[in-house]
């Protein structure tokens, strides 16, 4: 089954919308994956129920300073800057640590073990044959990619699966788009929307993702974007005009698909233009 993403290269284009509509008009044997996990919203829309939940943990370097030498190898390995060697002792900025296990392999004393810190959780629920799956990070972390590589690891295979994507290109995008069938990449008809796409589309060249637009508020802005496309091959799977009540009506947790059902139709014809594409 297809696994889609939904990205953008900025916040607020309509990536949400996109995915959760995209979700509810397939309906069947379908999964929603809300990898924005520093501000999850999809479940908000959706609603699901009997929502179970599971913590995501990462293994974080713990020092025996009654053994530890003060060496400095563990500090010398470290790629990150997590690690201080002090006169009398070795910090570890858990902040900064990406769980490599450098440190505890290299360390001469044998000095260093690991244990598995909270990061976050990943929740789950069912609502009207969707299966919504999204993760939270918590408060005060600095790397969501753990978290993010957990609810993708709830991805199942013989289920269509939409990737709701974290905004902008950094690693957080990468991580959840790596490994998906295609691409949407959602943008608006302005000069910061193609700015933002054309950083979004050298991402998805580089990992060499199947890629089309969307594009959000369609009838505002210029032209630009629609002759970017066109120079770079890139088609245009679907223009949505600015509506006031869809805007408003949205703003309040209702779906396109919800308030207007022809709609329905158009989002599953994007679904089946990209099924197309891909000769599935």
């Amino acid at each position: 089954m297809l696994k889609i993403a939904v990205a953008s290269g900025k916040g607020g284009t309509g990536k949400t919308l996109i995915a959760t509509n995209l979700a509810r008009s397939i309906k069947n044997n379908v999964s929603l994956l809300d990898c924005d996990v520093e501000e999850p919203n999809c479940h908000i829309f959706l609603q699901p129920e009997q929502i179970s939940e599971k913590e995501v943990t990462v293994p974080f370097p713990v020092i025996d300073q009654n053994k530890c030498s003060l060496c400095g190898k563990c500090r010398d390995i470290c790629q990150f800057n997590a690690i201080a060697v002090l006169p009398k002792n070795v910090l570890v900025f858990y902040e900064l640590c990406h769980s490599c296990g450098g440190c505890v392999r290299f360390c001469p004393e044998n000095a260093i073990s690991e244990v598995n810190r909270e990061v976050g959780v990943v929740l789950e629920g069912n609502v009207n044959g969707i299966t919504c799956i999204y993760g939270k990070m918590n408060i005060g972390e600095a790397r969501p990619s753990p978290i993010i590589r957990a609810v993708k690891d709830c991805i199942v295979e013989n289920k269509t699966s939409i990737i709701d994507v974290p905004p902008g290109t950094s690693c957080p995008v990468v991580e959840s788009i790596i490994g998906v069938d295609y691409c949407i990449l959602v943008t608006e008809p302005t000069p910061f929307g193609l700015s933002d796409l054309n950083l979004a589309v050298e991402l998805v060249k580089k990992l060499n993702i199947p890629t089309g637009v969307v594009i959000n508020r369609s009838d505002i802005g210029n032209e630009d974007v629609r002759k970017f496309c066109f120079n770079s091959g890139l088609e245009i799977l679907m223009e949505i005009p600015y509506h006031k009540e869809i805007a408003e009506n949205y703003s309040k947790g209702f779906l396109i698909v919800d308030m207007y059902p022809h709609w329905k139709n158009l989002f599953l014809e994007l679904f089946e233009k990209i099924k197309a594409l891909l000769g599935r």
